[in-house]
């Protein structure tokens, strides 16, 4: 049980990281069409790069989830098992 408990509380950080990352990236697609809107095409490039990098680190990070929920259903398995028998 032990092992389940550490899993769910990594998945748990990993889900602070996502949520943390997505409003981060709602915000600066804002900020994107603001800098659309006045033309400021210097600004917008960077603000352009920021979101690109932040969507690749969230495809990384739901990917990490995923893993995770995997071995969090694999170690609740595991203990549910052992304490049938």
């Amino acid at each position: 049980m032990e092992d389940f408990n550490r899993l769910v509380s990594q998945q748990m950080m990993t889900m602070e990281k996502l949520l943390y990352l997505q409003s981060e990236l709602e915000r600066c697609q804002m900020i994107e069409e603001e800098l659309k809107a006045l033309q400021n095409e210097t600004q917008l490039e960077c603000i352009q790069m920021e979101i690109q990098q932040m969507k690749r680190e969230l495809l990384d990070i739901q990917k990490t989830f995923e893993q995770q929920t995997d071995e969090v259903i694999d170690s609740y398995r595991k203990t549910e098992i052992s304490t049938c028998r």
